[in-house]
């Protein structure tokens, strides 16, 4: 399933005639990149947080790290 941010995009282009399959390929490995970026982006804000706003998100600290050491193409 495409992330929240990349859905429109998504939405747009199947609504159009069909991409050449190298375009398309070209397309998801785009997308799938992106996806990888923001993941290990946000996974590693994670421990720039301190405890109290890790507590307005709702994690605990222990939490908050195991979910930064996944590897960002762990969904």
């Amino acid at each position: 399933m495409a992330h929240a941010a990349h859905a429109p995009y998504l939405a747009y282009l199947d609504a159009q005639k069909p991409l050449p399959p190298f375009a398309a390929l070209a397309l998801r490995v785009a997308v799938v990149t992106a996806q990888w970026s923001e993941r290990r982006r946000t996974r590693r804000a994670l421990t720039d947080l301190d405890d109290h706003l890790l507590r307005d998100v709702g994690l605990e600290r222990h939490v908050a790290l195991r979910e930064a050491r996944r590897k960002f193409w762990q969904g």
